[in-house]
């Protein structure tokens, strides 16, 4: 299969992106060996920080396989920006909308036609609190499923330092590195030929991220938690808390000459006057 022509609009990017990244961002590359020579191909990369797609993306371009990302659908109806992703192929996410699977459909496409996709599995940035991949999303193991292509995991860390996730303002000095690193590709060959069920593709899916975090550990010289952050569990004990600190509150109110325990004060001043056990 032929690869991806870089073209106009690819080299245009290139010409605008490649100074300021490479005046902010020192470079540590690694693992460009195992991207494929021919041929389409998925990266499932971590997401860390805004600027990370822009440090990823000289990588890869340096590599001679440009990505076709998947990005928000909006991005692309905004002027210059919206312009420069058409142009340079990416692939528009329609999020709980009926278009929502032509990203999907568009995806398998780029790959059955000999192109990179590039997947963010986690699908926004990281929110464990030291910045680990967090549990991700099944997008990249179903295109991968579907077509069998090669998964090449790549981490990433660096671009976190210059601006921090969720921060307005960089942090200029000193100059960070930028430090990406790919492996080879993820055996997923266990779970060719089964029925791609939710439980399934879940499955294949810690395979790709634990693929992410080992590379990880190795560009940071530490060991990732045992327990992958699952945002959804963390939503969810949030909701169960508020919920028991909501009945808590309306018992208290529904029997007066009680303690509110929802307020240590008044627990405090009742153990003082002999209400409290």
């Amino acid at each position: 299969m032929p690869r991806r022509r870089i073209g106009f609009w690819y080299r245009f990017a290139a010409v605008l992106c490649k100074p300021p990244l490479v005046v902010l961002l020192k470079r540590d590359w690694r693992g460009m060996e195992n991207m494929p020579a021919d041929g389409g191909f998925i990266t499932a990369v971590n997401h860390n920080s805004h600027v990370d797609p822009f440090a990823y993306a000289h990588y890869q371009y340096n590599t001679g396989r440009v990505p076709r990302f998947l990005a928000k659908s909006g991005l692309f109806r905004k002027g210059f920006v919206g312009a420069a992703m058409r142009g340079t192929g990416q692939i528009p996410v329609y999020r709980e909308t009926t278009d929502a699977l032509s990203a999907f459909r568009a995806a398998i496409h780029a790959v059955e036609s000999g192109e990179c996709v590039a997947f963010y599995p986690e699908g926004t940035l990281t929110r464990d609190p030291d910045q680990w991949p967090m549990t991700g999303k099944t997008g990249a193991a179903r295109v991968a499923l579907q077509t069998r292509c090669p998964v090449i995991p790549v981490a990433q860390w660096g671009a976190n330092e210059l601006l921090p996730p969720y921060a307005k303002k960089p942090v200029l000095f000193p100059r960070k590195t930028s430090r990406v690193l790919a492996g080879p590709p993820v055996d997923l060959s266990a779970f060719y030929g089964r029925e791609m069920t939710p439980e399934l593709l879940k499955e294949a899916t810690e395979v790709i991220m634990a693929a992410i975090t080992r590379l990880l550990e190795e560009i940071r010289g530490e060991k990732a938690p045992e327990k992958r952050y699952d945002p959804r569990e963390v939503r969810l004990e949030q909701r169960r808390r508020t919920a028991t600190a909501t009945a808590r509150r309306q018992t208290a109110r529904q029997e007066p000459g009680q303690p509110d325990a929802s307020r240590p004060e008044q627990a405090e001043q009742a153990q003082q006057e002999g209400q409290g056990t």
